[in-house]
């Protein structure tokens, strides 16, 4: 089994490459949920419903987030009506969050409201959320603390940021088949994420980071910043914000007490020494994902550097 940490676009694009040289019923997917929100009286889950959408073939690949061909009517009758619609939700999207929300208020957990819609949506792998309980990420800036993503999506992430804080963290567990996943792993993988506000959710929550130090599986994890910049989002400018080093050496240092392999890109290759100088080992290749052959190929390589076989023809999804 192959346990994924993941959050945002670019995990979920490198978890398309992993569906194509592994079963997908051998891959179980830990996922932040630090980004959830309430919009209209809905759960949104952005990151878990992105990966699904994703690993069924259906998300938007303009955008990489949302339902492909998906409308907008009901945002449109919700501002005639003088809602604030700055957050994007489509009109099938919205039938995500309309179910998972009766879930979830018929007494039903995250973990098992997410289950369903993975069913529905035709997965064979396990998506599983970091926790059942609320866990809130909020960004620290000059003019005011927010909630990410009034940060991320309403202000488009132009404020500096001065901290980063879990609301809720301290009461929060793991999800059920969490901590099973990582300890019963063949080999774990840190996706190539914002280190500090899609993966450090997942590593806040009390007992994840301990099994990931525990666990006798092999762990590696892909660079998100490639020659000092983000290739998406702002894990760059949130690194310099807190007095990070902001380069691949500087994410692995953050996982440094549990990471065994660093996959960094050709770009980055004179960072390897620094890598191994953290007894950490360093692996080269492309990180960059354009093509879906980039993606398997970023997903292989992964792979070998964990000693684990990848097949050579696309898996079905």
């Amino acid at each position: 089994m192959i346990t994924v940490l993941a959050g945002g676009v670019g995990a979920a694009r490198f978890l398309e490459g992993l569906a194509r040289v592994v079963a997908p019923a051998e891959v179980t997917v830990i996922v932040n949920t630090g980004d959830d929100e309430e919009f209209f009286g809905l759960h949104v889950s952005p990151d878990i419903d992105t990966v699904i959408y994703t690993l069924s073939g259906r998300v938007d690949p303009e955008r990489g987030w949302g339902l492909a061909g998906d409308t907008f009517a009901c945002l449109e009758a919700l501002a005639f009506l003088g809602q604030d619609t700055w957050f994007r939700l489509g009109d099938a999207d919205l039938a995500t969050h309309i179910h998972r929300t009766q879930l979830l208020r018929q007494g039903r957990t995250l973990s098992e409201a997410t289950a369903s819609i993975a069913a529905a949506f035709g997965l064979a792998t396990t998506v599983l959320p970091m926790s059942d309980e609320p866990v809130r990420t909020q960004v620290v800036t000059p003019a005011a603390t927010l909630p990410f993503q009034e940060y991320f999506v309403r202000r488009a992430f132009q404020d500096p940021v001065q901290g980063v804080h879990f609301r809720g963290v301290e009461s929060a567990r793991p999800a059920p088949g969490v901590v099973e996943a990582l300890l019963g792993a063949d080999a774990v993988v840190i996706a190539p994420s914002n280190p500090l506000v899609s993966i450090g959710p997942i590593l806040a929550v009390p007992g994840i980071r301990e099994a990931l130090v525990e666990t006798p599986a092999s762990v590696a994890a892909i660079s998100p910043i490639v020659g000092g910049k983000a290739l998406k989002g702002p894990a760059d400018r949130m690194m310099a914000g807190l007095g990070l080093v902001v380069s691949a050496r500087g994410v692995a240092e953050l996982y440094k007490d549990f990471l065994d392999i660093m996959v960094l890109d050709s770009a980055d290759e004179a960072l390897a020494p620094q890598v191994r100088s953290l007894e950490i080992v360093p692996v080269v290749t492309n990180t960059v994902m354009r093509s879906a052959s980039d993606k398997a190929a970023l997903a292989a390589a992964t792979l070998r550097a964990l000693g684990q076989e990848s097949c050579e023809s696309p898996s079905s999804l």
